[in-house]
């Protein structure tokens, strides 16, 4: 199930890649899922308005390196010329650009940009149009299946990004009014790869990685995008790549689990010195510091933390745990 996967000129050793989250995938988390196998990674959501009204501070959020390759790049807002010129600033700093269209979050949505779009399907083909004028980059566009449940434009848009010259399209299919709450319905990336003759890509409930091969085998598309199910979680591309290639996967022990944090700390430091580094790796740690004993007790303790050593003192904590003692949940 596992496959190379090729998005215009772009082509992926496999099918597994790393969603743009907003405030996640910035340069240290990009990397430590690339070391644990994602074949691509996306940026954070950058602000077509910051960018061409602030250039350079915004700019920043495309920070990379040599080993960041291959490199995704998501622009989100509304007006098809901005996003345009937005297209041309940011052509030299990635590989593939993509067209948040289904971000359900109110701040974004109430700019008129995100999922907010779904709403109108003429304004989609017309910013699609202006971007593919502006660059010869691969184009995609990320989506939702609508503005509120049952009001599906899915296909529509998939259509109409077709039509205009995007590369592939990825469906998160959940409505905007959904958020995060319910199941994602696969089924609607079953009939959008069955619409489609450009790649399909599906996202939404991906936690293991059995879902993610399960998702390509129900549903028949092209790739799989991982976004909530990375967070405390990097192991899982690993994991999906083992399950595939042997009918198992390595399951994560303390220690590795205690390392990866030491790890990503490290390259937050690096990025941004260290008290962004701690400042940062405190949410991490709520993420990571899941699934084994003591683990409600080191996410409080993370909140105090202060400093480097602060963290490394609770990676401690979460190395002298038994894998005998891990549980599901606590």
């Amino acid at each position: 199930m596992l496959k190379s996967l090729t998005i215009g000129s772009l082509v992926l050793a496999h099918n597994v890649v790393l969603a743009p989250l907003a405030g996640i995938t910035n340069l240290p988390f990009r990397l430590l899922c690339r070391r644990e196998g994602a074949a691509l990674a996306f940026t954070e959501m950058v602000s077509v308005n910051g960018l061409v009204r602030e250039g350079v501070k915004t700019l920043a959020l495309l920070k990379s390196c040599a080993e960041d390759r291959p490199l995704g790049i998501q622009l989100f807002g509304d007006s098809p010329s901005d996003l345009a010129e937005a297209a041309r600033m940011v052509e030299g700093y990635g590989d593939l650009l993509d067209i948040n269209m289904g971000c359900p979050v109110r701040k974004v949505v109430g700019t008129g940009a995100g999922s907010a779009l779904l709403q109108d399907p003429l304004k989609i083909a017309a910013i699609l149009r202006a971007v593919r004028a502006a660059t010869a980059l691969p184009l995609t566009i990320k989506i939702r299946s609508g503005w509120h449940c049952g009001d599906d434009v899915y296909l529509e848009v998939a259509r109409i990004a077709e039509a205009e010259g995007c590369d592939a399209v990825t469906l998160h299919p959940r409505s905007r009014s959904q958020m995060f709450s319910g199941q994602a319905d696969w089924d609607k990336i079953r009939e959008m790869k069955k619409a489609l003759s450009i790649p399909v890509l599906g996202s939404g409930d991906l936690f293991t990685a059995p879902d993610c091969l399960r998702m390509l085998q129900e549903t028949g598309c092209d790739g799989i995008m991982i976004a909530r199910g990375a967070l405390g979680n990097p192991w899982i591309f690993r994991q999906a790549i083992e399950l595939a290639d042997s009918g198992s996967c390595t399951p994560v022990a303390t220690v590795e689990r205690a390392d990866t944090i030491v790890s990503h700390l490290a390259l937050f430091t690096e990025d941004c010195g260290e008290a962004v580094a701690v400042r940062e790796m405190k949410k991490h740690i709520g993420w990571y510091a899941k699934g084994f004993a003591g683990a409600s007790d080191i996410r409080r303790a993370a909140n105090a933390a202060h400093t480097t050593s602060d963290i490394l003192l609770l990676t401690e904590r979460i190395r002298a745990v038994s894998d005998d003692s891990c549980r599901i949940a606590e």
